[in-house]
C-alpha cells in the first residue's frame, strides 16, 4: 500500500476503490470490446465470411430440467451469458445508489436528468424520421450509453479531463442503464405468460426470505437463481432482466463473520469475466456484418440508419446538455468542480457511443434481417461518428494535464450542496 494510500481514510477507500477498479476493468474491457467487434466485421467481409455465420447461427440444443431448448449460438449468448452481464450491471446500480455517486439526491440529481434527456431526445429523433414505418419499434436503439467504450475514449486524454468528470460520466451511464432496462422490460416484451411470472415471483421470494435468513453461502442462490431465471425465460419477459433483479437484491451490507459484503465480493469477481469474456463474445457474435456491395451506402438511404446515428450523433448531446442546463437552472445543482459546458459537450458527444446495449435492443426491436443489418450499420457509423466528435471536442478545451486521474472530487457549497 502507498503512503498515499495508507492515509486515505478505511471509509473513504470502501468508496473509491471499488469506483477505481470498476473504470480500471471498463476501460480494459472496452479495449477487448473493440477488438472483438474488428474481428467480427473483418471476418463477416472476408473470403471466409460464410464460416463466421454459420458459427453464429449454429444450432444448440440443451435439456434443462425437462424444459427444451434450441437456440443458436447468438442466441444462447444474448439470452444466456448477457444474463451474468445484466447481473453485474444490477450490482453495479444497486451499489451506485446505496454508498456511489447516485446516493443521495445532491450528488445525483444532475447525472440522472442528463441521463433522462439523453434517452428521451435521441428516441424523439428517431421515432419523427421512422413514425408509422417498418422501423418504428427501433425507438429504444440510440437511448443506450456503452460504458466500456465511453469511459475507454475518455482515458485516451488521460489526466488532462477533470477526474470529476469521469465520475460524472459513470453516473450518467448507470442512470442510462436503469433506463435502458426498463425499456427492454416493458416496451420489449412480446407476449407474457402469467404462471411463469407467479413462479418467478414466488423464486425471488425465496432469495429474499435466505437473504433475511442469514444464508450466504452461494450454492443455494445460484440453484434459486437458475430456477429464476428460466421461469422469466419462460414468462414472456426476456431473460437477462432477471439478472439485473437478482443483482439488485445480493446483500450490500456485512454481517457477523463476513469480511466484506457478497455485492463487493461478487463484483470483483464477476466484472472482470463479463468485462473481458462475455460482452467481447456477445460484441463477436452481434456485430458482424456483410458490408460489401454498397451496403453502407444503400443504408444511409434507410431511415433505420438515420434515425440510429442522428439518435446517438445529435439525440444524445443535445439531451444530456439541454436537461443539465435545466438542473443546473433550477439553482440545486451544480456543475463537477473544474467541468465546463464545453467538457459536458464532449462528455456528451461520447455517450452517443452506444454499442452493446444498442446493439441488444436492435435484436430485439426488428425481426427482419434486413431492418436488424440497417441498425447495426447505424449503431456503427453514428458510435464511430460520436467518438470523433467528443474526443476532438474535449481535446480542444483540455489543453493542459490535471492532476487526479479516477478519485471523485467532491467540493461542499456554501449552502452545503455536494457536487460531484
Amino acid at each position: 500500500m502507498t503512503d498515499s494510500a495508507a492515509r486515505t481514510p478505511s471509509h473513504i477507500r470502501r468508496v473509491v476503490q471499488p469506483l477505481q477498479e470498476f473504470i480500471h476493468t471498463e476501460v480494459a474491457g472496452g479495449v477487448i470490446l473493440l477488438l472483438a467487434a474488428l474481428i467480427a466485421i473483418l471476418w463477416a467481409n472476408s473470403r471466409w465470411d460464410e464460416s463466421y455465420f454459420d458459427l453464429i447461427h449454429h444450432t444448440i440444443s440443451l435439456d434443462i430440467l425437462g424444459l427444451s431448448f434450441e437456440e443458436d449460438l447468438q442466441h444462447l449468448v444474448n439470452d444466456g451469458l448477457m444474463t451474468l452481464f445484466f447481473f453485474v450491471v444490477g450490482l453495479e446500480i444497486k451499489r451506485e445508489l446505496t454508498r456511489g455517486e447516485l446516493q443521495g439526491w445532491d450528488r445525483a440529481a444532475l447525472p440522472a436528468f442528463a441521463a433522462v434527456g439523453g434517452m428521451l431526445a435521441p428516441a424523439l429523433i428517431y421515432t419523427a424520421i421512422n413514425v408509422g414505418g417498418d422501423g418504428a419499434d427501433g425507438w429504444g436503439i440510440p437511448m443506450a450509453t456503452d460504458i466500456a467504450f465511453a469511459l475507454g475514449l475518455l482515458a485516451i486524454l488521460g489526466s488532462r479531463i477533470p477526474a470529476p468528470l469521469r465520475v460524472f460520466l459513470l453516473a450518467l451511464a448507470i442512470v442510462d442503464d436503469i433506463g435502458a432496462i426498463l425499456v427492454i422490460a416493458v416496451f420489449y416484451t412480446a407476449e407474457l405468460e402469467p404462471e411463469y411470472l407467479v413462479i418467478a415471483a414466488a423464486l425471488l421470494g425465496l432469495i429474499f426470505a435466505m437473504n433475511r435468513g442469514g444464508i450466504r453461502a452461494f450454492a443455494p442462490y445460484f440453484l434459486v437463481g437458475g430456477l429464476v431465471w428460466l421461469a422469466v425465460y419462460e414468462s414472456g419477459i426476456h431473460a437477462t432482466i432477471a439478472g439485473v433483479i437478482l443483482g439488485l437484491m445480493t446483500p450490500g451490507e456485512t454481517t457477523p463473520g463476513q469480511d466484506e459484503p457478497p455485492l463487493d465480493r461478487l463484483e470483483r469477481g464477476l466484472h472482470p469475466i463479463t468485462g473481458y469474456v462475455i460482452v467481447p463474445l456477445f460484441a463477436f457474435a452481434n456485430a458482424g456484418i456483410a458490408l460489401g456491395g454498397g451496403a453502407i451506402r444503400d443504408s444511409l438511404s434507410e431511415s433505420i440508419t438515420i434515425g440510429v446515428i442522428l439518435g446517438l450523433v445529435i439525440g444524445k448531446p443535445l439531451g444530456i446538455l439541454a436537461f443539465s442546463w435545466l438542473a443546473v437552472r433550477t439553482g440545486k445543482v451544480l456543475l463537477p468542480p473544474g467541468v465546463t459546458w464545453s467538457h459536458m459537450l464532449g462528455v456528451g458527444l461520447l455517450a452517443g457511443v452506444g454499442f452493446t446495449v444498442a446493439l441488444f435492443i436492435n435484436d430485439l426491436a426488428f425481426d427482419a434481417p434486413a431492418a436488424i443489418d440497417e441498425g447495426k450499420i447505424g449503431i456503427l457509423l453514428g458510435s464511430l461518428i460520436a467518438a470523433a466528435l467528443g474526443l476532438i471536442t474535449l481535446s480542444a478545451v483540455t489543453s493542459r494535464p490535471r492532476p487526479g486521474a479516477y478519485e471523485p472530487d467532491r467540493t461542499h457549497t456554501p449552502e452545503g450542496k455536494t457536487s460531484v
